[in-house]
């Protein structure tokens, strides 16, 4: 007989929706904040050197970043010398700001379930009931 899903509010609890894989990709993840901490933006050389990423990695980051519209990338020139720009953009931020609440929900969830593997013996665990 196949199990029907409960319509408990436990249903889909840890399934974090908002982790926005975009975002969540490491190197992606370090661009972005890097781009919080600066909201007039950085430097290409500057933002490789913070996330400690080759040109090329960077760039590839930066195109989906761009693509998504999580950052604008402007190109311009200093003298003879070309300089890249990133920033965050307004929406950029926005989404940031929301995979953080559920960044953080999880490091929540995480720590109460570590409270109660250490529960003493017949306390709540993470054992199911």
């Amino acid at each position: 007989m196949p199990k029907t899903k409960s319509k408990s509010s436990s249903s889909g609890r840890f399934a974090y929706e908002g982790l926005d894989r975009v975002i969540h990709e490491k190197a992606r993840l370090g661009v972005l904040t890097s781009l919080i901490a600066h909201p007039k933006g950085l430097l290409f050389g500057d933002l490789k050197q913070l996330c400690d990423m080759t040109d090329g990695n960077l760039s590839r980051h930066l195109q989906v970043l761009e693509e998504a519209g999580l950052i604008d990338i402007v190109k311009r020139f200093e003298g003879n010398r070309p300089q890249t720009t990133c920033r965050i953009t307004a929406e950029g931020r926005k989404r940031y700001m929301r995979y953080l609440a559920v960044l953080e929900q999880v490091v929540r969830d995480a720590a109460e379930a570590a409270k109660g593997e250490l529960a003493p013996a017949g306390g709540r665990g993470l054992a199911p009931a």
